[in-house]
Formats: structure tokens, C-alpha cells, sequence
């Protein structure tokens, strides 16, 4: 695959999960989302136990398994319909993919560029303070444009 491919690529799936961020925000009830939305719907646990098909402790059993994590996303899924909502899954990163990329681009030049000033240093060739910055600045931009397979290796 060409680097402008990957590129593109790479910008269209930032673009979609850069969305999710308006997620970030919300957090899961401290009681779950299947009895925070049963009780704002004033359903019981048996009205939605039998429109799930199931005994009448279904949804307690649901219930405490969404807070332990043990419920599935199908069962999720079919809970939310059964209450004429809609199940959202998403893994919401904690700031933009860009701002993501970028840390970990500068991690890695700034830990080739100090290796490399280690031997120039022993050569008495060392760049300066500001030359180094330059130097990471120009490196993190190429991995970036390259992303490299190695890139999330540490």
C-alpha cells in the first residue's frame, strides 16, 4: 500500500472516530444504563423481562451484569430495543487521534536524536539545543507521513 494511500486512509478513520469524541463526557450511571433508562421509561423489571422473552429475573440478572461486565454487547443490543432505544458502542479516545499520533511521532524521534547525540557528543560533534529540537520537529513530521510498521512499538 503507497504512503499517500495510508495516509488517506488513515485521515478518513481519524475523521470518524474524531466524532466520537462528543462522547467523551458521558459517563455510565453508577446504577447502568439498562435500569437508568427502565426507571426514566417507569418500565418494571418484569415489563421488560417478558418483552426480552425471559423469567421474571431477566433483568436483575442483566442488570448486575452490565456492572460486573459481564453482559454481552448482543444482549445490550437486544435490551435497548426491547426498550425502543438504540445500543452505542464506541471507544472514545481521550483526545484527537492527530494529538495521539503526534505524542507518540515525538517520542520516538526524541529517543533517536538523543541516541544519535550520545555519538556525537563522543565525537565531539554535539548539535545544539535548538538544533536538536529542529532535528526532532523534522524526524516526528517523516514518521508521521511514514507511520512506519514499528510505530506502536515500545
Amino acid at each position: 500500500m503507497n504512503t499517500k494511500y495510508k495516509q488517506i486512509t488513515r485521515e478518513q478513520y481519524s475523521k470518524l472516530i474524531n466524532q466520537a469524541a462528543g462522547l467523551s463526557n458521558i459517563t455510565q450511571p453508577k446504577e447502568g444504563w439498562i435500569k437508568s433508562v427502565r426507571s426514566a421509561l417507569a418500565m418494571s423489571g418484569a415489563a421488560l423481562s417478558k418483552r426480552l422473552g425471559g423469567h421474571r429475573s431477566t433483568v436483575s440478572y442483566l442488570e448486575r451484569s452490565e456492572l460486573d461486565g459481564g453482559i454481552t454487547l448482543k444482549k445490550m443490543q437486544e435490551t435497548a430495543e426491547a426498550m425502543h432505544c438504540r445500543f452505542v458502542y464506541a471507544i472514545v479516545p481521550n483526545d484527537s487521534i492527530e494529538k495521539i499520533i503526534d505524542r507518540q511521532a515525538e517520542t520516538i524521534a526524541r529517543g533517536i536524536v538523543e541516541e544519535s547525540s550520545v555519538h556525537m557528543m563522543l565525537e565531539s560533534q554535539q548539535l545544539s539545543k535548538a538544533e536538536n529540537e529542529k532535528e526532532i520537529q523534522r524526524l516526528k513530521k517523516q514518521i508521521i507521513d511514514d507511520m512506519p510498521r514499528d510505530f506502536w512499538e515500545d
